[in-house]
């Protein structure tokens, strides 16, 4: 009977260690499996969820996160659309812990230069907020050209029309500015 008891303390032993070996390695692999996460991948993880995104400018936004592209988000305000470039934003609140990656390789090459061209190809009214700057500070207007690294805005009063191309002001921004572009409605908001 001591043998038999023997036996299976060394085999309970065996089952545990095997186990404690199996936990160890899952837990390795998490780790080197995060490493390889990127942040676009945690937001695609996250749409349809209602984030808050602070941006370095001070600004933060918040919405239902309806796109993550490879370089910006898109957020449903209740009455708007907001851009913002990754390279903007200083932190994220509200992300789940999933990560999906992204599949098309299409969508993996528009960038942030592509929505930003959609926009100015629709005329849509926009108020862009830059970074240095005061968060609650916007240029309002339409973006007239979309170059490699930077926009030209059509500066606009705030609801106010586009005035004759003699007449309007065209503020060139750099990419590196920008801390988010929200649509603006036609009565202004």
């Amino acid at each position: 009977m001591r043998w038999d008891a023997l036996f299976d303390d060394m085999e309970a032993q065996l089952a545990a260690r095997q186990r404690l070996d199996f936990e160890a390695e899952v837990a390795e692999r998490a780790l080197v499996d995060s490493a390889g996460v990127e942040l676009a991948d945690r937001l695609r993880g996250s749409l349809g969820l209602s984030i808050r995104v602070h941006v370095s400018s001070g600004a933060a936004f918040e919405g239902v996160l309806s796109h993550a592209g490879s370089e910006a988000l898109v957020l449903d305000e209740p009455q708007h659309q907001v851009l913002i470039p990754y390279a903007a934003a200083a932190q994220y609140v509200g992300l789940s812990r999933m990560a999906v990656s992204e599949p098309s390789a299409v969508r993996r090459r528009l960038g942030l230069g592509s929505a930003l061209r959609g926009l100015a190809r629709n005329r849509t009214r926009v108020a862009i907020f830059v970074s240095p700057g005061r968060a609650e500070a916007a240029l309002h207007g339409v973006i007239d050209t979309v170059g490699r690294d930077f926009l030209d805005l059509a500066v606009t009063r705030e609801g106010g029309d586009r005035p004759p191309a003699t007449d309007r002001q065209v503020v060139a921004i750099p990419f590196r500015a920008l801390a988010g572009i929200r649509s603006v409605s036609a009565a202004g908001r």
